[in-house]
C-alpha cells in the first residue's frame, strides 16, 4: 500500500492553505467574477482544515520507518512515476522538524521539499529555515481566510457589498464552522500559541537563521494569533456570540494581562472588542422595522437566560487579573442593561435592567476611564480598525447620554474634591490622598479619544450641537446644517454636556477641560464649532479672572493672559549685560500656569491648524494680536518647553501665506535666531545660545525641534527673497547656516536624554533642507554676484538657499558627508530589524537624504551648465562622481552600494526603497559609472547576493496580494502601493537604460547573466537549478505570467499596465541585443514557453491606458518577429510552425493547450489544421491585433482664450517642449506652469490684480489643453509603435519564415485579408495621417509578396506534368479544355480575380487620399502598385525551341489568356480613375524625393507599356509633362558631370537619370511615342548634353574583367557607362520605332553621333575587354546599323571606317556586336546596289584570314591585319565556321538545362546547391529543399533563355555571312574586271584622312568605295577561288544544313540557309575563263 505514504511536492501543510488563500482574495477583495465558483468548491474540499483549526497530522510510526528508508527505497511522490531517493541530511531534518512542530513525518518531508523548491525565493537560507516560514505562512493563510470569510458574512456592522450568492454561501460555511466549537478554538489557540515559547523551541533546534529570518518567523506567528482573534471580533461584530461562547471569551479576558507600556497587545485589544460588540446595542436607535429585524438576531434578546447568565458572571466579585478590563466590560454591560430597558416590552427583564446603575458604578469604582485611556486608546493597534474607534466612541457617548445622572454626580463629586484641595492649600496641608478623579479621566479620555482622526471620521461632531445653521454643504455628522429639523437628543445632551463642564470650571479640571476641546476641535468643522464656543464665552468687560461673566476658558481670557505675562516678564528683563541672567529662576510662571498655558497652546494650534477662517480671525484681533505677543514672549526668560509650544502654534498660523509672509519679517525684527551682531553688545542672543548652552546641558531639544518646525512651515507658505534687507546682506542665508552648522551638522555628537529624540532632530531639519531643495530651480541671475547697499557700502547679497544646498552637496563637504553617513547609519539599523526608539524618526530623516541626493541628481546638470556659463569662481563635482568616493569609515567606496541596499527593505519601507531606485535609475545613464558600479555590487558575495534580493524582493512586491479591505484602504496604504509600483517602474527604467550601456552593465548583473566571460556564453536557468539564483529577470517573468494560465490573460497588462509595458520592453532590449539574445531566447523558449503563452491573448483590451497597452502588444510583437526569425534560420521548424498556426490561423484552435499538442508533425500546413466544419471560421491573430489599434485619433478642442494671446501661447507652448525618455517631442507642462504664472505675477495695477483669478482659470485652461495635446502625441507615437511592430510581424512571417510552412493558396488569402483589412482602416476618414506611412510601408511588402506568391503559384501549375505539355497549359489554361479536375485555376491566382481588382482600387484610392503631401508615401504605394502589375506580366518560360504546336490563323483565333485578362481589367481600373490619378503620378514624376521621382518614372513605364489605348501617353504630352521630362535632361547634364569625378557626390542623380531614360525608352517603343519624343526633340536634347564627352580613361588593369571586387559606388568608367548607355539606347529604340519618320530620326541620330565624334570614336577604337565596352560597342554598332540609310551615307561626313570596326570585331567574339556589323554590312549592300554589277564590295577577296585564325582563341590579343588594311572576306569566312561551333556547343547545354529542369527533383544535391548559389550567394545552407528547388528552377529558365538567345544570334551572323558571302563571291567571281594597274586610283573624298590615305596609297589592295569597281588583281581572283572551295568545305556545308534542321525550322525561316549554300557551291564551281 504505497499509494497513501505518497508524498504532495506542494506540502500539504502549506500549498494548498496558499491555494485557499488566494481564492479567498480573489473572490472577497478583486472580486473577480469566476472566483466565486472556485472558492465554493476548495471550501468545500478543505473545510476539515477549518473545522480542526491549526491541527497538524499526527506522528506515525508507519510513515516513521518509510522515511527511515527513503535514502535506499525513496518515496513516491504524488503527480510523479517513480520514486525519490531522499538524501540522509534531508531525513535527519525531517525527523527534526517533525518533533519540533510535532507533525507527521511525511508532512516534515514534504515542507522539506517544498522549502528545497522554494528557496530561491529566500535568498542566503537554508531549505529547513524555509520550511519553517512555510509551515507557519500555511497557518497564517487558513488564519487570514478565515478572517476573510468571516468579515464577508452578513451582518448588522458592515457589508462588503458582496453578490448576494458569495454573502450566503460565505455565511452559510462560517455557521457551519462555529456550530463545531469555532470560539473555543480559537481562544484556545490564542492561549497556546506564544512567540517566545515558539522562538525557545526553534532556538534549541537551530531553527532561526538571519535577523531577518527571525523577524519574518515572529510576525507571521503573531499574525497569526492576531487573524484568529479578528475572527472572533469579525464575528461579533455582524452577529453576536451566543451565550456559551460569550461566556468563554469572558473567561478567556479574565486571565489577560498588559504589555509593558500598560496597554493591550493587538490579540486581547480585538477579543476585548468582540466581547463589547457582544454587548453592542446601538442599533435601537434606528428606525423600527430594521431595528425589529436586529433583535430577532440578537442572542442578548433571543436566547434564554443570556442576560441572567452574563449577569451574574459580571457581578461576581471575584477580581479579574486586570481589574481595568473587568471595569470596562462592566460599563458595557450596564450600558447595554439601560439601552435594553428602552424597549417596549422588556418588563421580564426588570430584575437585571434596574441594576445597570450599580454596575455602572461598579465600573466607575474600578476606573474604567483610566484605564480605556492608558490601555485601550493608547494602544498603538486600537487606530488601525475603525470599528474599535467606533465603539469606544459609542461606549462614551452611550454612558454621557444614557447616563446623565451618573455623569452630573461626577461632576458633584470633582466640584467637592476642588474646593477640598483648595481649603487643604490654603490651610497648609497635604490635599488627602482618597480623591477620586474619574470625571479628570474621562475628559482626557475624550480628549485621547478624537485626538487622532486616521479615517477622517469626524466622529467628535456629535459633540457639537450647532446654535445657527452652517452653510457648507459638505457637513457630516448625522443632522447637521439642516435649518428646519432639530438635532437627535443625543446630540443635544452631549453639547450641553461639553458646555456646562465649561462653566464655573474647578481649577483641578481645568487642564483636563483644555485637552478633551483639543480632542473635540480635531476636524475642519470641529475646530470651527470650538472656535465659535471660545468666542463666545469671553465677555469683553471682565478683567478679573473667577469674575461672574467672563469663563476662563475663552479667547479673550488667554489672550489677555498672555499679555499680561509679557509685560510682567518684560519688565523683569535684566540689562543685556548681566550674563548669567539665564540661570536664575524663572519668576513670573508657576509650573501649574505653566502647564494650562501649554494646554492652551496646544488647543489654539489644533484650531487654526484645522480652520483657516479662525487662523484669520485670531490673528488680525486688534486687541489679542496673538502674533505680537507670542514673539514678545519669546524674547523673555521662560522654560525652553514653553517656548517649544509657542513656536509650535507660530508654525500653525504660519500655514496661511498671508500671515507667513509678515511673520518672516517679524522674526527678524525680534532677532529670534540672530542675524545681526551689534558691534557693542559683547554676548550672543537667540535661539543659537538656547541650544548651544541650555538645550545642550539639559540633553533636551524641544525649542530647537520647534524653531526648525517653524521654519520648515513658513518655507512653504511663502518664501521672502529680500529677507533682512537694510541691517544686512538679505537672504535667507542666516537661517540655512545655523540649520546647517549648529543643528545638522552637530546633530550626531550631542548628548540626547531621549534616544529617539536624536532623530527627531534629524528628521525635522532635514525637511526643511528638502523643502528649500524641492522649491528651487537653478536661474542665471543666481550665478551672478548681486550687490546691495548698506550703510553706504556696496555688498555682495546672500544666494538663495537652494543654491547654497546645491554648492554643498556637488562637492565633498561635511554635510554630503554626514548624509551618506547617515544613509549608512540608517541601513545598518534597518538590518538588525530590531524595534529602537526613534525609529519612525530615522526611517524619514534617512528619506529625506535619499530625496535631497535625488533632487540633486535631477538639478545637478542645469546647475552645472549655468555655472560654466557664469563667472563664479565655484568648483562643484558631478553627485554621481561624489557618490564614488571612498567612505572613511569602511575604507571602501561602497556609497551606492548603501544607498541600494535599501531595496532590500523595500517591504518595510517602501519610501526608502523607491527614493533608493530613483537615486540608481539616475546614475545609471552614465556609461562608465555602470562599469564600476557593477564591480562595487559584485565585489562581496554576501552583499552582491543582498543587493539582487532587494531587486528581485521590490519587483516581486505583490501589491494586490496582501489585501486592504478596498472600502477602508486608508489614504496610505494607497500611498503605499502607488509607491512600490513606482518603485518598480524606476528599476525596470534601470534596467532598460543600462542594457543600452557596454557590458558589463548593471542590468546584466541583475538579469543573471556572465559578467567574467563573454555574455553570450551565458546559460539561463531556472531560479535554484544549478545554484543559479533568483534575478530580476525571473521576476519581470513572473510578473507577466500572471494569469497566463486562466482565460484573462496576464494580470499587469490590466492592473498595472506601465510596469507590463516596461517589462515587455526589457525582454524585448534583451532579445535584440545580439550579446543576450542567444541565451534570452533559449531561455524564453524553453524554460518558459513564454511568448507562445503571451502571444494568445493578443491583442490586449484596455482602453483607459490605450497607450501603455499599444506599447505592451508592440514590444511582445517585436520579440515575436525575433523569435520567428531566429527559430527560421535555426531551422527550428516546429517553434516557428507554432508561432504562425497561433498567429494565421483562422480556424478555431484548441483553447490555452498546455503545450503538450504543441509540436506537431512536420508536414502539417496551416489550413489542413482542424478539420471543423469550415463555417466556424474565426478572425485571424494578427487581423485582431491589427483591429486593436485605432486609426482614428480625437483632436483636443483648439484654445479658446479671453486674456492671453493665442500666437504667443502657441509660441510659448512650442518653447517648452523637450524630448522625454521614449524620445517624443512634449511640452513640460510644470515649465509652462511657471512661466505663465511668472507672467500673470508681472502684471502691475488693479485691473490685473481684479483679474488675477480669472487669469488664473484661464492659465489652468491653457495647462489642461497642453496636457491633452501631450497625451495626443503619446497616443499617437504609441498606435505608430504599435502599426510599425505589427508590420515588422507581418514582414517577418512573410519573409524570414520558411516558404513551405503556409500553403501558397493559404499564403495568398492571408495577405489578401490583411491588404484589405489594412486598407479600409486608413482609407476611413477618421484615420490619423501620421499612420499613414507606416501603413504604406506595410502595403508596399504584403504587396511584393502576393505578387511573389501569385507569380509562384503560376510557376508550380506550370510545372505540374512532364514539360512540354504544360508550358501551352500555364498561358491556355482558360481555353485549352483539359479534364476538368485538372484545372484547379479559377481565374487568375487562388485569391481570385475579384479580389486583385479590388486591391488594385484600394492602392488607388490610397494614393488619391494622400492629396499633395506625403509624397514619401506615395512612393511607398507607387512601389506597390508596381509589384501588383507584374503579377499580369508573363513569367520567364525556358525556350525549349520546339515548334509551336499550333498555325498562325488558331493562335489569332484563340481567346485571351488570364494575363490579358488581367492586365486588360487592371488598365481599365485605372483608367476609370482619370485625370486625377494621371495628374498625380506625373507630378511626382518630374519633381520631388529623388526615389519618389524613379518609382513614379517606373510607374509610368509600366502603365504606358500595357496602355492599349494610349490614354496616358496622350496626357503626358498634352499637359506638357513629356516636354518637361524632356527638357530635364539638359538640366541633369550638370549634375552628371560632377558624377566623373573619382570622389563622386552622392549618385542619386544618376539613378533619376537612368529613370527617366529608361521611361523615354519605354515611351519610344511606341510608334506614337517616338513622334512625340522627336516633336519635343529629345535627341537634339541629347546632342547638347556636355556629358557624353567626359569619357574617363580605361584602367589598363582591368583589361580582362574586374581585378578589384566590386565595390558598392561604381568606378567612374562603370558610372559614365552607366550615363552613356541609356542615351544609346534611347536612340536606337527611336531609331526602330519610329518608321513613319525614320529620315527625320536617323537623321538626328547621326547629329548625335557627330556632335559627340570624339566619344564615338573612342569607343569604336577601345581595346578593352570588358563587358561594359562590349555593351558600349554592342549598342553603337547597333545605332550605326539602324541609321545607315539611302541619302544619308552621301551626306556623312563622318570619321567612321568600317575597317576599323571589323578588326576590332576580330578580337572579340561577342555576337550582338557581331551581329550588328553583319546587318549594318548587309543593309549598305542591299541599299546601294539594285544590280549586281555595281555591288559595293566591302572585303577584299582575301582568305588569308581563314588560314592563320583557325586557332581556338576568339580574343587574341594581336590584330592579326593592321589596321589600316581593309579586311577580307576570310574574316566571313572564320566568323561562320566559329559560329557553327558555338552554335552545337550552345546547342547541347541548351538541351540538358531544358532537361535538368524537367527533373529538378532528381538532381544530386551538390548541383542544386551551386545552382542555388548562383542565385542567392550567402545562406543556402539555412534554407529548406523546396526553397533550393524553386531557386534551382529559376536559374535553370535564366541559362536557358540565355542559351536561346545565343542560339538566335549565332542563327542570324550565320544568315547574314552567308549572304554577304555569296555576294561578294558573285561579284567577285561573276562581275568583277581583274585589272592590275594603278591609274585609276584617285583621292578617295570621305573615308581617309591624309595618314590613312598615305597609308592606303602604300597598301596593296585597295577599294574605292564610290565607283563600285574593285583594284583586284586576277591572281586575286583565282587566289579566292581556290581558297573558298577549300574553306567552305562539306563539313561546313553540312554543319550549317544541320543547324537549320535543328532551329531555323522552327523558327520558321524555312530553307534560307539552304537556298544560299546551294548558291555560293554553284558559284564555286563555275571554271572563270
Amino acid at each position: 500500500m504505497a499509494t497513501p505514504l505518497a508524498v504532495n511536492s506542494a506540502a500539504s501543510l502549506w500549498g494548498p492553505y496558499k491555494d485557499i488563500w488566494h481564492k479567498v482574495g480573489n473572490a472577497l477583495w478583486r472580486r473577480q467574477p469566476e472566483a466565486v465558483h472556485l472558492l465554493d468548491k476548495i471550501l468545500k474540499k478543505h473545510k476539515p482544515d477549518f473545522i480542526s483549526l491549526f491541527k497538524n497530522p499526527p506522528k506515525n510510526v508507519q510513515q516513521h520507518e518509510k522515511v527511515q528508508k527513503a535514502s535506499t527505497e525513496g518515496v513516491a511522490i504524488q503527480g510523479q512515476q517513480g520514486t525519490r531517493l531522499l538524501p540522509e541530511q534531508l531525513i535527519k531534518e525531517a525527523f527534526i522538524l517533525s518533533d519540533l512542530f510535532d507533525i507527521g513525518e511525511l508532512a516534515a518531508v514534504e515542507l522539506l521539499l517544498a522549502g528545497e523548491h522554494q528557496q530561491p525565493h529566500f535568498p542566503g537560507l537554508t531549505r529547513g529555515l524555509v520550511a519553517v516560514l512555510l509551515y507557519w505562512d500555511g497557518k497564517r493563510c487558513i488564519a487570514n481566510s478565515l478572517k476573510a470569510l468571516i468579515q464577508s458574512r452578513r451582518g448588522k456592522t458592515w457589508t462588503l457589498e458582496l453578490s448576494p450568492e458569495l454573502a450566503s454561501m460565505t455565511t452559510r460555511f462560517t455557521d457551519e464552522l462555529m456550530e463545531q466549537g469555532l470560539t473555543y478554538k480559537v481562544l484556545t489557540l490564542v492561549s497556546q500559541i506564544d512567540v517566545n515559547n515558539e522562538f525557545e523551541k526553534l532556538q534549541r533546534e537551530r531553527g532561526l537563521g538571519s535577523e531577518k529570518h527571525r523577524k519574518e518567523v515572529s510576525d507571521l506567528i503573531k499574525e497569526c494569533r492576531q487573524s484568529l482573534a479578528e475572527s472572533l471580533f469579525a464575528w461579533a461584530c455582524q452577529s453576536p456570540l451566543g451565550k456559551e461562547d460569550t461566556l468563554l471569551l469572558i473567561g478567556h479576558l479574565e486571565r489577560v494581562t498588559v504589555e509593558a507600556n500598560g496597554s493591550l497587545d493587538a490579540v486581547n485589544l480585538a477579543l476585548l472588542m468582540a466581547l463589547l460588540y457582544c454587548f453592542d446595542i446601538s442599533f435601537i436607535e434606528q428606525s423600527t422595522e430594521e431595528r425589529d429585524d436586529m433583535i430577532h438576531q440578537l442572542p442578548l434578546l433571543t436566547e434564554k437566560q443570556y442576560i441572567a447568565t452574563i449577569h451574574s458572571r459580571l457581578q461576581d466579585s471575584q477580581l479579574w487579573k486586570l481589574p481595568g478590563l473587568q471595569a470596562t466590560v462592566r460599563l458595557a454591560w450596564a450600558l447595554a442593561l439601560r439601552g435594553i430597558s428602552q424597549l417596549p416590552d422588556v418588563t421580564a427583564l426588570a430584575e437585571f435592567t434596574e441594576a445597570d446603575e450599580a454596575m455602572a458604578e461598579l465600573a466607575i469604582a474600578d476606573n474604567v476611564f483610566l484605564f480605556l485611556m492608558e490601555s485601550v486608546v493608547v494602544s498603538e493597534y486600537f487606530y488601525q480598525e475603525e470599528f474599535y474607534i467606533r465603539r469606544v466612541h459609542n461606549l462614551i457617548t452611550d454612558f454621557l447620554a444614557l447616563m446623565p445622572m451618573k455623569v452630573k454626580q461626577l461632576r458633584n463629586r470633582a466640584d467637592e474634591d476642588a474646593r477640598m484641595i483648595h481649603m487643604s492649600m490654603q490651610m497648609g496641608n497635604e490635599p488627602p490622598i482618597s480623591l477620586r478623579r474619574d470625571l479628570e479621566h474621562l475628559m482626557l479620555l475624550i480628549g485621547e479619544l478624537y485626538k487622532k482622526n486616521p479615517f477622517h471620521l469626524e466622529l467628535a461632531l456629535e459633540y457639537w450641537c450647532p446654535t445657527e445653521p452652517l452653510q457648507t454643504p459638505t457637513i457630516m455628522g448625522s443632522y447637521l446644517g439642516v435649518a428646519h429639523q432639530r438635532p437627535p437628543q443625543r446630540q443635544v445632551v452631549l453639547s450641553k454636556f461639553v458646555r456646562q463642564m465649561g462653566d464655573l470650571l474647578p481649577p483641578t479640571i481645568y487642564i483636563p477641560y483644555l485637552k478633551m476641546l483639543q480632542g473635540l476641535a480635531n476636524g475642519p468643522q470641529c475646530a470651527h464649532y470650538c472656535f465659535s464656543l471660545l468666542k463666545v464665552n469671553g465677555s469683553s468687560h471682565v478683567e478679573n479672572i473667577q469674575g461672574a461673566g467672563g469663563s476662563p476658558v475663552s479667547w479673550e481670557h488667554f489672550f489677555h493672559s498672555l499679555m499680561l505675562y509679557h509685560e510682567h516678564l518684560r519688565k523683569d528683563l535684566p540689562s543685556a549685560d548681566s550674563v548669567q541672567y539665564r540661570h536664575l529662576p524663572s519668576r513670573g510662571i508657576t509650573q501649574k500656569e505653566q502647564d494650562g498655558l501649554i494646554a492652551f497652546l496646544q488647543l489654539t494650534s489644533t484650531i487654526i491648524t484645522w480652520s483657516e477662517n479662525a487662523r484669520l480671525a485670531l490673528c488680525e484681533h486688534p486687541q489679542w494680536t496673538p502674533v505680537v505677543v507670542i514673539l514678545g514672549l519669546l524674547q523673555c526668560s521662560i522654560p525652553p518647553v514653553l517656548k517649544a509650544e509657542l513656536l509650535k502654534t507660530l508654525a500653525a498660523f504660519g500655514k496661511s501665506p498671508e500671515i507667513a509672509a509678515s511673520l518672516w519679517q517679524s522674526l527678524e525684527y525680534t532677532q529670534i535666531l540672530q542675524t545681526v551682531r551689534i558691534p557693542s553688545q559683547r554676548q550672543a542672543i537667540g535661539i543659537e545660545v538656547e541650544l548651544n548652552e541650555i538645550e545642550s546641558r539639559c540633553e533636551e531639544y524641544p525649542l530647537t525641534r520647534a524653531f526648525c518646525q517653524l521654519i520648515s512651515t513658513l518655507v512653504e507658505s511663502s518664501f521672502p527673497s529680500n529677507l533682512g534687507a537694510g541691517l544686512r546682506p538679505p537672504g535667507f542665508d542666516p537661517y540655512l547656516q545655523f540649520l546647517r552648522d549648529s543643528v545638522f551638522l552637530r546633530f550626531r555628537t550631542r548628548a540626547y536624554r531621549r534616544a529617539a529624540e536624536k532623530w527627531e532632530v534629524a528628521e525635522v531639519v532635514l525637511e526643511v533642507f528638502y523643502k528649500l531643495l524641492r522649491d528651487y530651480e537653478p536661474q542665471l541671475e543666481d550665478f551672478v554676484d548681486q550687490f546691495v547697499e548698506l550703510q553706504g557700502e556696496e555688498i555682495i547679497a546672500y544666494k538663495p538657499p537652494g543654491f547654497s544646498l546645491m554648492y554643498h552637496l556637488l562637492n565633498e563637504s561635511p554635510m554630503l558627508e554626514l548624509a551618506l553617513s547617515l544613509l549608512e547609519e540608517g541601513v545598518k539599523q534597518l538590518d538588525t530589524y530590531a524595534p529602537f526608539p526613534g525609529k519612525k524618526h530615522l526611517e524619514k530623516a534617512v528619506q529625506h537624504c535619499l530625496a535631497l541626493l535625488n533632487l540633486t541628481l535631477q538639478k545637478e546638470n542645469l546647475f552645472m551648465d549655468l555655472l560654466r556659463e557664469s563667472q563664479l569662481a565655484l568648483i562643484v563635482c558631478p553627485l554621481e562622481q561624489l557618490l564614488q568616493g571612498i567612505n572613511p569609515r569602511t575604507k571602501k567606496a561602497d556609497n551606492v552600494v548603501n544607498i541600494a541596499r535599501y531595496l532590500y527593505h523595500g517591504n518595510t519601507n517602501p519610501e526608502l526603497a523607491f527614493e533608493s531606485a530613483k537615486i540608481l535609475c539616475c546614475i545609471s545613464c552614465n556609461s562608465n559609472i555602470q562599469i564600476k558600479l557593477v564591480g562595487d555590487f559584485t565585489h562581496d558575495q554576501s552583499i552582491s547576493q543582498k543587493l539582487m534580493a532587494g531587486f528581485v524582493e521590490c519587483l516581486d512586491c505583490e501589491d494586490a496580494e496582501e489585501f486592504v479591505r478596498l472600502e477602508e484602504g486608508s489614504e496610505l496604504e494607497k500611498k503605499l502601493v502607488a509607491i512600490r509600483h513606482e518603485t518598480r517602474i524606476h528599476i525596470l527604467n534601470l534596467l532598460i537604460t543600462s542594457l543600452e550601456c557596454n557590458p558589463p552593465n548593471l542590468a546584466l548583473y541583475l538579469l543573471g547573466f556572465e559578467l567574467k566571460k563573454p555574455v553570450s556564453t551565458t546559460n539561463l536557468q531556472d531560479p535554484g537549478v544549478l545554484g543559479c539564483p533568483r534575478t530580476c529577470l525571473h521576476a519581470i517573468l513572473n510578473i507577466l505570467e500572471k494569469g497566463t494560465e486562466g482565460r484573462t490573460g496576464p494580470v499587469a497588462v490590466r492592473e498595472s499596465p506601465q510596469l507590463a509595458e516596461l517589462c515587455y520592453q526589457v525582454i524585448y532590449q534583451l532579445c535584440a541585443c545580439s550579446d543576450t539574445s542567444g541565451p534570452t531566447m533559449r531561455y524564453l523558449r524553453t524554460s518558459q514557453d513564454f511568448l507562445f503563452s503571451q502571444l494568445q491573448y493578443l491583442p490586449f483590451s484596455n482602453k483607459e491606458y490605450e497607450i501603455s497597452m499599444l506599447n505592451q502588444m508592440s514590444w511582445l510583437m517585436k520579440t515575436a518577429s525575433i523569435e520567428l526569425r531566429v527559430t527560421s534560420l535555426n531551422r527550428q521548424r516546429s517553434h516557428t510552425q507554432r508561432l504562425l498556426h497561433l498567429l494565421l490561423d483562422d480556424m478555431p484552435v484548441k483553447p490555452y493547450s498546455d503545450g503538450e499538442g504543441g509540436i506537431e508533425d512536420e508536414n502539417r500546413s496551416v489550413s489542413g489544421f482542424l478539420h471543423f466544419d469550415t463555417a466556424t471560421k474565426v478572425r485571424r491573430k494578427i487581423l485582431n491585433i491589427l483591429d486593436s489599434i485605432d486609426f482614428s485619433q480625437e483632436i483636443p478642442e483648439p484654445l479658446q482664450l479671453d486674456f492671453f494671446d493665442r500666437a504667443q501661447i502657441e509660441q510659448v507652448i512650442a518653447n517648452c517642449e523637450h524630448k522625454n525618455l521614449r524620445g517624443q517631442t512634449v511640452c513640460n507642462v510644470k515649465l509652462l506652469h511657471r512661466v505663465l504664472v511668472a507672467e500673470v505675477n508681472a502684471l502691475q495695477g488693479m485691473a490685473a490684480i481684479g483679474q488675477r483669478p480669472l487669469l488664473m482659470e484661464e492659465i489652468s485652461t491653457v495647462l489642461q489643453y497642453v496636457v491633452g495635446r501631450n497625451k495626443l502625441l503619446q497616443c499617437l507615437h504609441a498606435k505608430r509603435h504599435a502599426l510599425e511592430s505589427w508590420r515588422q510581424l507581418v514582414e517577418i512571417i512573410l519573409t524570414a519564415c520558411p516558404q513551405d510552412l503556409i500553403q501558397a493558396e493559404d499564403r495568398q488569402l492571408i495577405i489578401r485579408d490583411i491588404l484589405q483589412d489594412v486598407h479600409d482602416k486608413i482609407l476611413d476618414d477618421e484615420a490619423a495621417q501620421e499612420l499613414m506611412p507606416v501603413v504604406a510601408g506595410a502595403v508596399f511588402t504584403l504587396t511584393a509578396h502576393l505578387s511573389q506568391a501569385v507569380l509562384t503559384e503560376q510557376k508550380e501549375t506550370s510545372v505540374l506534368g512532364p514539360a512540354e505539355a504544360h508550358y501551352a497549359f500555364m498561358l491556355d489554361s482558360c481555353f485549352t479544355s483539359p479534364p476538368p479536375e485538372e484545372n484547379p485555376l479559377v481565374g487568375f491566382a487562388s485569391i481570385g480575380d475579384s479580389s486583385l481588382y479590388i486591391i488594385l482600387k484600394k492602392l488607388l484610392d490610397f494614393i488619391l487620399k494622400t492629396g499633395g503631401g506625403f509624397q514619401r508615401v506615395r512612393t511607398h504605394l507607387y512601389g506597390s502598385l508596381l509589384y501588383y502589375l507584374q503579377i499580369a506580366q508573363r513569367p520567364d518560360e525556358p525556350d525549349t525551341l520546339e515548334a509551336a504546336k499550333k498555325t498562325m490563323w488558331e493562335r489569332l483565333t484563340a481567346p485571351e489568356d488570364v494575363f490579358s485578362k488581367l492586365q486588360r481589367e487592371n488598365i481599365a481600373i485605372i483608367e476609370s480613375y482619370g485625370a486625377a490619378l494621371m495628374e498625380v503620378v506625373c507630378r511626382d514624376a518630374c519633381d520631388g524625393h529623388e526615389i519618389g521621382r524613379m518609382l513614379a518614372l517606373a510607374l509610368l513605364d509600366r502603365i504606358v507599356s500595357v496602355d492599349k489605348q494610349q490614354q496616358w501617353l496622350l496626357y503626358l504630352s498634352n499637359s506638357g509633362y513629356l516636354k518637361v521630362l524632356v527638357d530635364s535632361l539638359v538640366e541633369d547634364d550638370r549634375t552628371l558631370q560632377s558624377l566623373l569625378t573619382p570622389q563622386p557626390p552622392l549618385l542619386k542623380a544618376l539613378y533619376t537619370y537612368e529613370s527617366k531614360m529608361a521611361f523615354l525608352t519605354r515611351v519610344a517603343k511606341i510608334q506614337q511615342g517616338a513622334l512625340e519624343l522627336l516633336r519635343s526633340g529629345v535627341i537634339v536634347r541629347l546632342a547638347q548634353c556636355q556629358v557624353y564627352d567626359m569619357r574617363p580613361e580605361t584602367d589598363p588593369q582591368s583589361m580582362f574583367g574586374m581585378r578589384d571586387p566590386p565595390m558598392f559606388i561604381p568606378t567612374p568608367v562603370d558610372r559614365y557607362r552607366q550615363i552613356l548607355l541609356p542615351a544609346l539606347q534611347l536612340c536606337q529604340v527611336i531609331l526602330t520605332s519610329s518608321m513613319a519618320q525614320h529620315l527625320q530620326a536617323a537623321g538626328q541620330v547621326l547629329q548625335f553621333l557627330i556632335s559627340h565624334s570624339d566619344t564615338i570614336q573612342a569607343i569604336l577604337r577601345c581595346q578593352d575587354v570588358s563587358a561594359g565596352s562590349l555593351q558600349e560597342l554592342a549598342l553603337l554598332t547597333g545605332i550605326i546599323s539602324k541609321a545607315a540609310l539611302p541619302g544619308i551615307l552621301s551626306e556623312l561626313d563622318v570619321d567612321v571606317n568600317e575597317g576599323s570596326l571589323m578588326e576590332l570585331q576580330g578580337h572579340i567574339g561577342r555576337f550582338q556586336i557581331c551581329a550588328n556589323v553583319m546587318e549594318y554590312c548587309q543593309s549598305l549592300m542591299l541599299q546601294s546596289s539594285p544590280t549586281f554589277q555595281h555591288a559595293v564590295c566591302l572585303f577584299t577577296p582575301s582568305l588569308s584570314e581563314t588560314v592563320n585564325r583557325d586557332g581556338p582563341r576568339q580574343d587574341t590579343q594581336a590584330p592579326v591585319v593592321p589596321y589600316w588594311r581593309l579586311p577580307g572576306l576570310g574574316i566571313i569566312i572564320y566568323l561562320l565556321k566559329q559560329s557553327a561551333n558555338d552554335f552545337f556547343s550552345y546547342y547541347d547545354s541548351h538541351r540538358q538545362s531544358v532537361s535538368k529542369l524537367q527533373n529538378v527533383e532528381q538532381l544530386p544535391p551538390d548541383e542544386i546547391k551551386e545552382l542555388c548559389q548562383s542565385v542567392m550567394p550567402a545562406g543556402v545552407d539555412k534554407i529548406s529543399t523546396a526553397q533550393k528547388y524553386v531557386l534551382a528552377r529559376r536559374r535553370l529558365v535564366k541559362v536557358i533563355n540565355n542559351r536561346a538567345k545565343l542560339l538566335s544570334l549565332c542563327s542570324f551572323i550565320i544568315e547574314t555571312c552567308l549572304f554577304i558571302l555569296w555576294r561578294h563571291l558573285e561579284y567577285y567571281l561573276l562581275h568583277c574586271m581583274p585589272t592590275d594597274s594603278q591609274d585609276s586610283l584617285f583621292a578617295s573624298r570621305t573615308l581617309f584622312k591624309s595618314r590613312r590615305l598615305q597609308d592606303s596609297f602604300a597598301s596593296e589592295t585597295n577599294l574605292d568605295f564610290r565607283s563600285g569597281l574593285a583594284i583586284v588583281s586576277q591572281h586575286d581572283l583565282d587566289q579566292l577561288q581556290a581558297d573558298a572551295i577549300n574553306a567552305f568545305g562539306e563539313s561546313l556545308q553540312k554543319k550549317l544544313l544541320d543547324i537549320e534542321g535543328l532551329y531555323s525550322k522552327v523558327r520558321s525561316r524555312y530553307s534560307f540557309i539552304q537556298a544560299l549554300v546551294r548558291r555560293i557551291r554553284g558559284l564555286l564551281r563555275i571554271s572563270r575563263n
